[in-house]
């Protein structure tokens, strides 16, 4: 009878045997590999603290082996020795042990959207009927999946991890991980700036073009709005000295051999060199001094103006005065007649009373009166 057991776990062993009559039974043991070199099983080092020994008066012998590993395979008989040197025997043949290890199996290639079924699967059929846990990064799948297979429907990229299983809550004889990896065409596609400031002419600018695909894209087209055809290629696309000219909407488009993408246009724009800035703000500063001084100029101006204005109107015989001296009838006559005062009107009589007259003591006498 042929066993399968896992690696690591521990199993039962039983067979039969006949007692051998007129005979003193000295010793019985378990043997191992009688084709070749036979031990003692319940005394080797191998099998020490590993192996329990019962037998009963019916003729049928049990074997507890645990921490099963593969060099415990072989076929196990029961042999008895008696009084009698030659009387030997060997219960032959016995159960036969074989020792596998789990393992997962999955398709070589899974694209996005597929449904991949997952083995667990040994070297040989395991002789007790075993159900399995599936574990995805360490941690349990769904308690309703007790089997050796495991189907993925419509897998994503979120399906990508490590796959183990194990007999059901026997974790610690777990198969190796085996790591699943979706794939798929680029997604979420964008566009970079370096440097990520202000651009100015001249300055060297890289776009850089990044996307989550698996295997990762290897093929990058760049492209500028309103021009049909692509402008670069690369994963980085570098403008070594930029100008007003390059100044516009880039795109990069990421492809690998699932499909493609492209990503959302960004604005790349060039601001004025620092050279231009500093004379324009030159320039500014000295039209604001300039119009700052023309303006306090023309305030001056307008204060000093109307502060002369109010005097001259207050002194206008200052003004007469400063006419020449021979010429004091143009000086009285300049007068309003309306606006003189009795004193001048008696003046201006006397005087033409003595332009009428012959007499110079006429005359001399009118003035001296006056006098």
């Amino acid at each position: 009878m042929k066993k399968c057991t896992l690696k690591g776990s521990t199993i039962h062993l039983s067979g039969t045997f006949k007692h051998p009559e007129n005979l003193t039974v000295t010793q019985r043991f378990l043997t191992i590999n009688v084709s070749g070199e036979s031990i003692n099983v319940l005394n080797h080092t191998h099998y020490r603290d590993r192996v329990k020994f019962f037998q009963n008066t019916e003729g049928l012998f049990f074997l507890k082996l645990s921490n099963v590993t593969h060099t415990d395979e072989g076929m196990y008989c029961l042999r008895i020795l008696t009084n009698v040197e030659k009387q030997r025997y060997l219960f032959h043949p016995g159960p036969e042990l074989k020792v596998t290890d789990l393992r997962v199996e999955i398709p070589a290639e899974i694209i996005e959207g597929a449904s991949p079924v997952l083995f667990c699967k040994t070297t040989c059929d395991l002789s007790d009927k075993t159900n399995f846990t599936w574990y995805k990064n360490g941690k349990r799948l769904s308690d309703s999946i007790v089997s050796d297979q495991l189907l993925l429907s419509s897998v994503s990229r979120d399906d990508t991890g490590n796959y183990s299983c194990a007999p059901r809550d026997q974790k610690h004889l777990s198969s190796p991980a085996v790591t699943l990896s979706v794939r798929y065409p680029p997604k979420s596609v964008s566009v970079s700036i370096s440097p990520s400031g202000v651009i100015v002419e001249g300055d060297s600018v890289t776009l850089i073009c990044s996307s989550d695909s698996n295997p990762p894209a290897l093929i990058f087209r760049w492209f500028k709005e309103n021009q049909s055809s692509s402008v670069g290629s690369g994963q980085s696309f570098i403008i070594s000295s930029f100008s007003s000219s390059h100044s516009g909407r880039y795109s990069c488009e990421a492809q690998n051999q699932h499909g493609s993408q492209r990503s959302d246009s960004v604005s790349v724009t060039v601001e004025e060199s620092r050279s231009s800035l500093i004379g324009v703000s030159g320039g500014i500063s000295a039209a604001v001094v300039l119009m700052a001084v023309i303006l306090m100029v023309f305030i001056g101006l307008l204060i000093r103006r109307k502060r002369a204005t109010p005097s001259e109107e207050q002194n206008p015989r200052g003004s007469a005065h400063s006419k020449t001296p021979g010429a004091p009838e143009d000086t009285y006559m300049t007068l309003d007649p309306k606006s003189r005062s009795s004193e001048y009107d008696t003046l201006d009589n006397m005087k033409r009373s003595s332009e009428n007259t012959d007499d110079p003591e006429a005359q001399e006498a009118a003035y001296e009166d006056i006098v």
